[in-house]
């Protein structure tokens, strides 16, 4: 005889086809009134039972459950209990049976009036505490919190092994603005899960988490609940004397890498099967990523020895394509399983830190990929990015643009530049492709894109993205890095948004990069008729904060590694790039390399491969990248070189247009009244008598000279250096008489006398 159910049959229907917004107003324990009484009922749709049972734990208490109005829809009066108790359901299904706790008895809702609201109008900081799989503990039953934005979804649920993937099972309720959340008992660190959600066609999507802290190792695309909070630091120091100092008056020298092709580790095949007489020996080793610990031990003290400040790495955030270098981000808060779990990340940052070096970490908030699990079309709707094409894809790229008009899109983008920072304990992000933000025109030709409400091309609400970020980000973290890339000439970039900049901290110099590549890429016959390569990045050096970097996308598509790009012998290359390097090193500015340069690698970056270590076993690798680590050491050394990097204060032409010898010699100077004199011959025309002016008179001692023969050069120099001459020259009261060497650049320092 079927029972008349407790509910409307349509409510019923509307939970077994997964189509309520709110199953928790038919699911689990509800007060009603039958019969004129005050009576429990409790209900659970359990598609794979064929029977269940309301069990108390306590009072070891057993109540049937009847199925209604469908065989898996099942249900229970409880007339005897004036209080609800915590129960159990016990569950018969064919493989025998469960006894599990019920996720819609626990009606505590973690995300809170005020953290949707803030969310709602994009301020919500911290919504990654709130958002994404949560370890937590509701009524003393240990589970996970989901919660999910889906303002557009018919409905949600939550997929995963404990549910053999079923979304009839975990149906996830909504509350405002559009937020999806679900606790589920006794699920813990490891779960592998996603969200189903339906649109209002019924079309179904399978999404991992976009605030999920760790994704599966692809090719799996599964987001995996992690706890970020069990990693116990040991930065204390670090971290309180970055809060109170600023890093624009420090040295920044910048060890740009590729983690997964700085260096790789070898594995051992094991035997196939059904040949067991293989032996270890004569398997081949095949390569495999480090770890990030085994990074740690190996790449850490490589770092050091050089001499770098920080390490900049290529995005980190978890992405499906290792040939995209981590440009295409699907998981923007999950650090890539690649090289190992969050926590592992975390010690290879401590490690960095206890020995010194800051992390900085490429974010990618321009564009994002089309992958089905990830962001595009999330709930059946353009959500996080443009419905329209002219505004909302990058064609060439093949990806899609963040929204950024949108409030809750702003907040995902902004609360994860300081996820990283607050759980990662990073120094600094390096953001990609400002340009493309920039600009609504970027890359696009006439008729493909639209103009803003003024009918301009600036993207307003992506500046406005930049200025938000930027007004909390010091704030919170005094003494990072917020480092632009940036193509053209925008102005403001690093000027404080008080003043109506964008309020990054340092901008790379594209500008510098091109005039010094296109420089050195020319016979030294013909750089006399193109110094202004070469002094021009002066007449704008201090109207940003700018780090001139060599970027690994001057080493990849056909560019040439930089050996390759100079003409000459051997010789030559070598001693230009150490010249190169010596006017990089002692121009205003803090400085990024990328991986190779250092011991100028002569094939183009792979991302497939590693580095060519092997030609350290040569001497004039080797002594690059000891002439690099001297660099490093030197702007350490010397105030004048890093102190008034931004300032007019900081640097002076001496003389800059000698064009016939392509010379050229400048003063540095610190904000202590220190100051060095730089001269750099761009020829292979060495100079045994080159006047130049100083501004006072004593001994200058030699600090640097890019053609020592321990860098490989000719060892032609100034004897450790040069007294002054009581007569002027380049508009200064006095003069050297200065040994400038062939293709190379010599630094003095000014000292009243002479060392002994």
């Amino acid at each position: 005889m079927a029972i008349a159910p407790t509910i409307a049959t349509e409510q019923i229907d509307r939970i077994v086809w997964n189509q309520h917004h709110d199953p928790y107003s038919v699911l689990g324990p509800h007060e009603i009134e039958l019969d004129g009484k005050s009576v429990w009922v409790i209900r659970a749709y359990l598609p794979d039972a064929t029977a269940a049972a309301v069990i108390n734990p306590d009072e070891k208490s057993h109540y049937p459950m009847q199925s209604v109005h469908h065989p898996h829809f099942f249900e229970c009066v409880i007339a005897d209990a004036p209080q609800l108790f915590s129960y159990k359901l016990k569950v018969t299904e064919p493989g025998g049976d469960r006894l599990i706790y019920d996720p819609y008895y626990f009606k505590s809702p973690l995300l809170t009036d005020f953290d949707r609201y803030l969310f709602g109008e994009g301020n919500h900081y911290q919504i990654y505490e709130k958002m994404g799989a949560h370890l937590t503990e509701v009524d003393g039953v240990k589970g996970v919190y989901f919660a999910v934005w889906a303002p557009n979804a018919r409905n949600v649920s939550v997929l995963g092994d404990f549910n053999l993937w079923d979304g009839r099972k975990h149906q996830m309720r909504r509350v405002d603005p559009g937020v999806w959340e679900l606790f589920i008992p006794d699920i813990g660190v490891g779960t592998a899960y996603k969200y189903e959600i339906k649109n209002s066609d019924g079309h179904i999507y399978e999404k991992s988490d976009p605030y999920g802290f760790q994704q599966e190792i692809r090719p799996k695309t599964a987001s995996i609940v992690a706890d970020l909070s069990t990693y116990q630091w040991q930065d204390r120091d670090w971290m309180e004397t970055r809060r109170t100092t600023d890093p624009l008056k420090k040295p920044v020298s910048v060890y740009e890498l590729h983690l997964g092709s700085w260096m790789h580790g070898a594995i051992e095949q094991p035997p196939a099967d059904g040949y067991p007489t293989v032996s270890a020996a004569d398997l081949k080793p095949t390569a495999r990523f480090l770890t990030y610990r085994e990074l740690a031990d190996k790449l850490i003290p490589y770092v050091k020895e050089l001499g770098f400040t920080h390490i900049e790495l290529l995005p980190i955030a978890e992405h499906p394509f290792d040939g995209s270098w981590g440009y295409q981000v699907i998981g923007h808060y999950a650090a890539t399983s690649r090289y190992g779990t969050p926590q592992d990340l975390m010690y290879f940052i401590d490690r960095c830190h206890a020995n010194g070096i800051g992390v900085i970490v490429d974010w990618v908030p321009a564009h994002f990929p089309k992958d089905g699990h990830g962001l595009a079309n999330f709930d059946g709707t353009h959500l996080y990015e443009h419905a329209d094409p002219r505004i909302g894809e990058h064609k060439e790229w093949g990806t899609l643009i963040f929204n950024y008009s949108r409030n809750e899109v702003r907040n995902y983008l902004i609360a994860n530049a300081l996820f990283w920072f607050d759980k990662y304990h990073i120094d600094g992000i390096r953001v990609d492709a400002v340009a493309s933000m920039l600009y609504l025109d970027y890359n696009r030709k006439q008729g493909e894109w639209l103009p803003n409400q003024y009918g301009g091309r600036e993207n307003i609400s992506a500046i406005e993205l930049f200025r938000h970020l930027h007004s909390i980000l010091f704030s919170y973290f005094p003494g990072v890095l917020s480092i632009a890339e940036e193509s053209t000439s925008y102005p403001m970039i690093t000027w404080p948004t008080y003043a109506g900049g964008l309020g990054f901290n340092l901008k790379w110099n594209m500008g510098w990069m091109h005039d010094m590549l296109d420089y050195f890429s020319m016979d030294p016959w013909f750089r006399q008729f193109h110094q202004n390569n070469v002094t021009f990045s002066i007449m704008y050096a201090f109207s940003e904060n700018f780090m001139l970097a060599l970027s690994h996308d001057e080493v990849v598509h056909g560019k040439s590694a930089m050996p390759g790009k100079i003409p000459g012998d051997e010789w030559q290359k070598f001693a230009n790039l150490r010249c190169l390097y010596g006017y990089m090193f002692t121009h205003p500015g803090k400085k990024t390399l990328f991986m190779g340069m250092e011991f100028a690698q002569w094939s183009e970056w792979n991302v497939w491969g590693d580095l060519e270590w092997g030609l350290l076993q040569f001497a004039p690798h080797k002594n690059l990248q000891k002439f690099v680590g001297d660099l490093n050491g030197l702007i350490k050394a010397e105030p004048a070189l890093h102190t008034l990097d931004f300032s007019p204060e900081g640097f002076q032409w001496i003389a800059c247009d000698d064009t016939n010898n392509s010379v050229v010699a400048f003063i540095r100077r610190s904000d202590n009244g220190e100051f060095i004199v730089v001269a750099c011959n761009f020829t292979p025309v060495p100079h045994g008598d080159y006047r130049i002016g100083v501004p006072a008179k004593g001994f200058y001692k030699e600090i640097l000279n890019s053609d020592a023969t321990v860098y490989g050069g000719s060892g032609m120099g100034n004897l450790g250096g040069k007294y002054s001459d009581d007569w002027g020259c380049h508009n200064q009261p006095y003069s050297l008489n200065a040994c400038l060497p062939p293709l190379a650049v010599v630094a003095f320092k000014f000292q009243e006398t002479k060392e002994e």
